[in-house]
């Protein structure tokens, strides 16, 4: 897609109109700061989300350790550098795709646009709750936009993982593990580098297991992309890998 790059005067009127619980005033007490060298390692370690009003979708926020910067809203996504300096994240001009949306999801780029375009964004973090974090980011207008962390799998498995695709059957099978449940059927598929791809199981096998953030679909039959991740001391019930679900590599409907 072509690129784009947003300027806050583009969106002068889009964070009035998206204010939400998730926005304070500047009145409000502050929230502790972790100390300045384990900022960053905190920032990278989870993914952040806040809900504006009438969005469809949260914003999302996604600090990389190369110093990039990810957001996905409820519409476009943005992306740009960041990097931290006297408890301000400063950023960048942000790039970001170019679809049309509906006017609240794309007000919800306003908001984005208010936090990180080219400035430098006061903000406070509270770690009191390391399983939800709080960032909270001061706005170009004085408001505080108020995300919650989510561990990502990096943080929560502590490895990398390692990227695997699987073809999904539409059709799954009942079977038994630890109890009765139902069993995607997967293939899974190398990719080479010209882009040739070699099944390595012949016939459809049984997933025991749950890939996180994915949902089946009877209708469709898809190729995915995956991230496993070692499970370090599994329980003795418990599969040695955890799966997370990355993107749709192909989605065909089944007539």
């Amino acid at each position: 897609m072509k690129l784009k790059y947003l300027a806050i005067a583009l969106f002068p009127l889009a964070l009035a109109a998206c204010q939400s619980n998730g926005i304070q005033k500047t009145g409000d007490s502050t929230v502790s700061v972790v100390e300045q060298q384990n900022v960053n390692k905190t920032l990278t370690a989870y993914q952040w989300s806040a809900n504006t009003a009438n969005a469809p979708k949260p914003l999302v926020l996604n600090f990389d350790a190369q110093g990039r910067l990810a957001i996905s809203t409820s519409c476009n996504n943005l992306m740009g550098g960041w990097k931290v300096e006297n408890n301000q994240i400063v950023s960048g001009n942000l790039a970001a795709t170019q679809m049309a949306c509906e006017a609240n999801a794309m007000a919800q780029e306003g908001v984005a646009a208010n936090l990180f375009s080219n400035r430098k964004a006061p903000f406070t973090l509270d770690m009191s709750n390391p399983d939800q974090p709080k960032l909270t980011i001061v706005a170009t207008n004085g408001e505080k936009v108020e995300f919650t962390g989510t561990m990502t799998p990096e943080t929560k498995y502590q490895s990398e993982g390692e990227t695997i695709f699987l073809e999904i059957s539409p059709e799954t099978k009942q079977c038994t593990g630890v109890a009765p449940q139902t069993c995607l059927q997967v293939k899974e598929i190398k990719y080479a580098e010209n882009g040739v791809k070699t099944y390595q199981d012949k016939d459809w096998t049984l997933f025991y297991n749950h890939i996180e953030g994915f949902e089946h679909d009877p209708k469709a039959h898809k190729i995915i992309r995956v991230k496993r991740y070692e499970i370090k001391n599994p329980a003795a019930d418990q599969s040695k890998y955890a799966y997370v679900f990355d993107m749709t590599v192909m989605n065909a409907t089944v007539k």
